[in-house]
């Protein structure tokens, strides 16, 4: 059962860390100022670092309750900006932007249980809170 706590973190986290990467080019930026994002030179960058950060936090254990707190930083303002179906009078680009909304909510939802629950076992923080191989806290000595 650890290993289904791993693979979930690193599945979730791949999304942030390819994603983010990808917030540093120039067309990224670009269409996110075509989209009306203010600053877009600094508020891209500045957003695939959290993505980045957040993402390399959650998947390797590593303070993942910060990382998944930089997750929901980045997802926020992005699902809010970025897929506003509401404003769309295309239906099928409405319904689509709706569907990415949606799913949004959803990474919003599983970072904020991250963000509670912690990293698990099989992660950096686990084994500084003195946790054995299976998941157990490990007797005070």
């Amino acid at each position: 059962m650890r290993y289904s706590v791993l693979a979930g973190r690193v599945l979730f986290s791949l999304l942030f860390v390819m994603a983010g990467v990808g917030l540093f080019s120039s067309q990224q930026i670009a269409f996110a100022a075509a989209q009306g994002v203010p600053l877009a030179s600094i508020a891209v960058p500045i957003s695939g670092l959290l993505a980045v950060l957040g993402g390399l936090s959650i998947a390797l254990g590593y303070k993942a309750k910060w990382g998944a707190a930089l997750i929901v930083l980045f997802l926020v303002p992005v699902t809010l900006m970025m897929h506003n179906f509401w404003s769309v009078n295309d239906p099928a680009v409405a319904q689509d932007q709706m569907a990415h909304f949606m799913k949004n909510l959803s990474l919003i939802g599983s970072a904020l249980f991250i963000s509670y629950f912690g990293s698990g076992p099989l992660s950096l923080d686990a084994r500084d809170r003195g946790y054995s191989e299976d998941g157990k806290e490990r007797a005070a000595a």
